[in-house]
Parts: C-alpha cells; structure tokens; sequence
C-alpha cells in the first residue's frame, strides 16, 4: 500500500465515510477508557477510611454522664495491636478529634506509657459494658529514659486519650458510660 494510493482512496465519497468511521471509532474508544478511569476505585466511598491521621480510622462515640443528656463525640481508633502500639506518638496535636480511642478483643490489663508523645494527656477506662472504670493525667515521657506506666484500677475494655484536663469536657468521670461505634457524623 501506497500513500498515494491512500490519498486517492480518501478523495472519494466512500474513503472520506471509512475515515469518519475511524475518527468516531477512535473518539468512542477514547471516552470509554476516560469513563472506566474510575472503575478501579469503590462502590461506596463512604466505606473508605475518611480520618485526617494516616494509619488510623475515625469512630463516632456517646458519652453517657451520670446526669444530663448524653453527648456525640469522634475520635481517631486505635484497634490493631499496631495502631494501639503507635497511639499519639510524635503528634504535636489531636488533628481536630476529641481523642483517641484503644479498643480491645477482651478484658485487659494493659498498661498505657508516654513513650515519644509530646502532648500531655487524659486517660479514661471502661468495662465491656462501657462503664467507667478509672482515669489518669498522663506526662510525655522524653525518647530514650525510662518511661512510667499508666494503669487502670480493674481490667478493662476500652480507653479514651484526650488532651489533658479534657475529660470532664466530654461527661466521662465517675458514674459515666462511653460507647464507641459508628461515624463521626
């Protein structure tokens, strides 16, 4: 095949209707593969993790106090063995939420360290039915010392990190419930 010959093909009726086949074919390919540029993201994109600290998810939590209405709240979660490990370590702030909470499989003992936070800290803990168990003022604690340990004063389920001096803020204290679950809606 020459151009020639092509070029001449082109000048009649029936070679200018097999080039504006092409073109359209080729325009009709083109927005095909511009439509399922998005085929590979998902169904639902509220089901994607929407918090503002990678790593972690956010959570919607109720806080029942003792008196008064209960309260809606959102924190970062803390729910893996590796999120729990890392919890706010080398975070100059909360990223907006009002906490982090740690969730367990079970009842735990698990002690709660400093270790590499630079913020000061409130720690709140509750049973498996969400009851309030106990809560500790918390200091960062400088890389490379010996850092202490921050217990609960039964075995308990979940915990809440707030700035320090923020849980009364919230409603948790003795006598209060926290339920986490949900969006931070």
């Amino acid at each position: 095949m020459n151009l020639e010959a092509v070029a001449a093909d082109l000048a009649t009726d029936r070679g200018l209707r097999w080039l504006w086949v092409g073109v359209w074919v080729l325009f009709a390919l083109g927005m095909g593969a511009c439509m399922a540029n998005g085929a590979d993201r998902p169904a639902d994109p509220a089901l994607q993790d929407s918090s503002r600290v990678p790593g972690f998810a956010e959570v919607g939590f109720r806080v029942e106090p003792p008196s008064g209405a209960a309260t809606k709240h959102c924190a970062l979660l803390a729910d893996t063995e590796q999120t729990r490990a890392l919890g706010l370590m080398n975070r100059n702030d909360l990223a907006g939420y009002d906490g982090m909470i740690f969730t367990f499989d079970g009842d735990t003992d698990a002690a709660f360290h400093m270790q590499n936070t630079l913020i000061p800290l409130s720690i709140a803990f509750f049973d498996s039915g969400g009851h309030f168990v106990s809560a500790l003022d918390m200091i960062p604690c400088i890389q490379g010392t010996v850092c202490q340990h921050y217990s609960a004063a039964a075995p308990y389920r979940t915990a809440i990190e707030v700035a320090k001096g923020g849980l009364p803020g919230l409603g948790i204290g003795p006598g209060s419930a926290m339920h986490a679950g949900g969006s931070c809606t």
